[in-house]
This record gives structure tokens, sequence and C-alpha cells, in this order.
């Protein structure tokens, strides 16, 4: 069985596997649209990245109202891109893997924007927690990534991509961007060292 079809039959342990379950025939249906229109998966890959460059560079102008628009536009291309792929038959790693890396980078991205802004201001207290909460989302992935490299399940904890967008873009649309990074930087990390620790009890049970 490749990787794809384990993703596909997996039991739901997060929102995004939940919206992909529930949401599947519109996703199917768009990404249907898209096919037809002729485009490919890796295009709408660099599209998503593309995006968060302009949601980056607007959030670092301050605005957040329309940098959080942006970014709420940009989340479900994650999902379409693969949906595309597994309609056209052409599901691979290698595309996963690229999914993977580009989706690390938006979200880099976007915290680059949010930092740069409160650098701006001399807000060094909430540069801090910017730092934080990317430094826990790259932790969130990485756990994961080099947990299943070994041979573990590592899907579990409270904060996975999706979540973290859920919190921090109604935040950014309302005005209070502190606030979601402060969300963000304590909980990522706390899904962090909850994937570590469920890394060791399977070890431990090995």
């Amino acid at each position: 069985m490749t990787p794809v079809e384990q993703t596909a039959q997996r039991r739901p342990t997060s929102l995004s596997d939940l919206l992909r379950l529930h949401m599947k025939g519109l996703l199917e249906a768009i990404g249907g649209f898209l096919n037809r229109l002729g485009l490919a998966p890796m295009s709408l890959t660099l599209f998503g990245l593309a995006g968060h460059v302009v949601a980056a560079v607007v959030l670092a102008e301050g605005n957040m109202l329309v940098g959080g628009l942006l970014l709420l536009v940009m989340a479900p291309v994650d999902a379409l891109d693969g949906t595309m792929a597994r309609l056209r038959g052409q599901p691979s790693s290698f595309g996963a893997f690229v999914d993977s890396v580009t989706d690390r980078y938006s979200e880099m991205l976007m915290f680059c924007g949010l930092l740069i802004h409160f650098l701006r201001l001399g807000d060094a207290p909430t540069s801090v927690l910017v730092f934080l909460a990317a430094a826990g989302s790259l932790l969130v992935s990485y756990t994961r990534a080099r947990g299943e490299a070994l041979g573990y399940e590592v899907r579990s904890g409270m904060l996975a991509r999706l979540e973290r967008y859920a919190v921090l873009i109604p935040t950014l649309v309302l005005g209070i961007p502190r606030l979601g990074i402060a969300l963000v930087a304590v909980l990522a990390n706390v899904t962090a060292v909850q994937r570590f620790l469920h890394v060791r009890r399977q070890a431990s049970e090995r």
C-alpha cells in the first residue's frame, strides 16, 4: 500500500482529516473543475505559496484584516492540490513531499510577516511570541515527520497545521493578532511535546 493510500484509509484524528472526510464531495467537485481547466496540481501548490508571500507582505505592513482574509482564501489550497492529483490518478510520494515542503515555507512566511510588523513597532514581547509560534509549528511538523520515518504513528496533539490557521486567522481578521499569536505559541509547543510523549510511549511498548 502506498503512503497516499495509507493516508486515505487512516482513521480521522485531526480537524484536517475530518474536514477532508466531510467535504470530500465539495473538494472533488472543485478539484475536477480545476482539472478540466487544465491546471496541474503542482500549479495550485505554487499558487498557494505565492498567495502566502503576498499575505506575508500585507501582514508586514500591518494590515491584519486583508492579510487574514488572504490566508483564509489560501488555506483550502492545501487540500485541493492533493484532491486534483488523486482525481487524475497521479498521486505520488514526491508530490506529497513537495506539498509538505511548500506548506512549511508558506507557514513560515506568514510568521515572518508578523515578526517584521511587530519588530517595526518595537513590540519585543509579541515578537518573541511570534518566534515561539513559528518554532512550535515547525516542531509539530518535524516530530511527525521524524517519528513516521522511524515507523511510529504520530498524529496526536491538539494543534496541527489547519488548527493553527483556525486559531490565527479569526484573530487577524478581528484585529486581535496578539491573542492568536499567543495561543499558537503555547499550544503548538504543547502539541510538539504531546507528539514526543506519544512516540516515547510507542517506543516503550516495543
